[in-house]
């Protein structure tokens, strides 16, 4: 069997021919109508009335606290267990960050280690809906949130295609935010985007992606803005991208459900409780003990896998050793990723179901 990387992008001859065709056409390549359709697409998809593309999955974060009137050393509760970008993006501000446990069965943000955070500097929750995953509380975290005051801003750079009770992620809070780099189920290298439903604060991410202008291209400056535009060159990566979306959903969950069926039986793995019917999994995961020996035996055998993320509080960046994480710190000891990608045979995976049991054998463990 060839190496099968543990993610690889999906980029077919579509792509290559919307490129070709853009720069047959003169294009100017920087952000006009192309990133319009884009972001069309993914309010329709979506639901969402409102969608803007922006350079990436950070600046989409920042940009949205800035669009909810966060400035320095207001507090965000982010949870322990997530990408560094959650935690940086209000960071970026000058805003305290406030780690948050999550909840063993979803990997999302508790809800009651929320509620126990909260206090009366707190000014956003960034919710992460993990991998394509939510907390079945999902309508009481906007709820909660809401009635105090506070904005909810999902996180949902892993959840393009997940739904939860026929919404899309990302749809639940004032804000949703996307991401479009690599790893993602599409992608155009990098870039991101912000959704919502309330036009004030559509407005107000208009003009601070746009260096606060009155419109495009007018010099004309109303408020403090940055250039966090986005490119048509990408765009029209992107657009063929979104016209394949549905198609590799279907096929996320479809390797996800094979996966569940050929792992479930090994009791030396946990696997993370997954509604496939709602989630398309960014990643496929599971806990195990021997966690790094397991890795290491898969690349042997030309499997690519990759360790969870680690605790946030325990990262030198934030160095918060002094406070307990209990949960985000186990499940970042036993998580391990496996190959994702969306072009991903049944053979393949069953070679890499094979391959892991078959460790379990050599190493004694009794299937």
């Amino acid at each position: 069997m060839n190496f099968i990387n543990q993610m690889e992008p999906l980029i077919g001859e579509e792509e290559k021919k919307a490129v070709v065709d853009y720069m047959n056409s003169g294009a100017w390549l920087t952000e006009f109508e192309k990133t319009k359709e884009f972001a069309a697409m993914i309010a329709n998809y979506t639901g969402a009335k409102y969608a803007y593309i922006l350079a990436n999955g950070t600046v989409t974060l920042t940009t949205a606290l800035w669009a909810c009137g966060l400035k320095v050393g207001d507090e965000v509760l982010v949870p322990d267990y997530t990408m560094v970008a959650t935690a940086n993006a209000a960071a970026l501000i000058g805003c305290e960050v406030k780690f948050v446990d999550i909840n063993r069965q979803n990997l999302c943000m508790d809800f009651v280690k929320m509620q126990e955070a909260i206090s009366s500097k707190t000014k956003a929750v960034m919710l992460v809906t993990i991998n394509g995953r939510y907390p079945d509380n999902i309508e009481e975290f906007a709820s909660y949130c809401r009635e105090r005051g506070i904005w909810l801003i999902e996180d949902a750079a892993q959840s393009l295609g997940s739904m939860c009770d026929g919404k899309h992620l990302g749809t639940f809070g004032d804000i949703g935010s996307f991401s479009f780099s690599m790893p993602k189920i599409i992608t155009t290298g990098q870039g991101g985007a912000l959704i919502t439903n309330n036009p004030e604060l559509a407005e107000k991410i208009a003009k601070l992606r746009d260096f606060g202008r009155e419109k495009p291209g007018a010099d004309h400056y109303l408020t403090q803005g940055w250039n966090f535009k986005f490119t048509d060159l990408q765009a029209v990566i992107g657009i063929e991208q979104m016209k394949k979306l549905p198609d590799r959903v279907k096929r996320k969950k479809l390797i996800g459900k094979l996966y569940l069926e050929l792992l479930k039986d090994i009791p030396q793995i946990e696997l993370v409780p997954t509604n496939l019917q709602n989630t398309a999994p960014w990643f496929y995961d599971i806990f195990v003990e021997d966690r790094d020996k397991l890795n290491g035996y898969l690349k042997e055998h030309n499997i690519g896998s990759r360790e969870f993320y680690p605790p946030l509080h325990s990262e030198p960046v934030y160095a918060r050793n002094t406070l307990s994480y209990p949960v985000a710190t186990e499940i970042s000891q036993k998580g391990l990723w496996l190959p994702s990608s969306v072009q991903l045979s049944d053979e393949q995976v069953n070679y890499i179901c094979n391959t892991i049991k078959s460790y379990f054998l050599i190493t004694g463990s009794k299937i």
